[in-house]
């Protein structure tokens, strides 16, 4: 995705109850560490891309008791 001229990897979770923690949090380091391998992969074969700045952002998908959902979208999350 791009934000004006960032390239955004984004990391979407979902967790059908946010009772004990949110989908966010789900991406721990070794999340983290598969998907800056994953852009790594993607910027080596799109040469295009190599020069605009890039960030991780996670947005967090959380149903509720009440059939509702909230979302949470993290912007800037991690970086490599």
């Amino acid at each position: 995705m791009l934000d004006k001229d960032c390239l955004v990897f984004v990391e979407v979770r979902f967790r059908s109850s946010g009772a004990f923690s949110s989908a966010a949090v789900t991406v721990d380091g070794r999340k983290q560490s598969k998907l800056v391998r994953t852009a790594e992969m993607f910027l080596a074969t799109r040469p295009g891309f190599s020069s605009r700045a890039a960030r991780f952002d996670v947005i967090g998908v959380d149903g509720r008791a009440n059939g509702r959902r909230t979302v949470e979208w993290i912007r800037d999350a991690f970086g490599p």
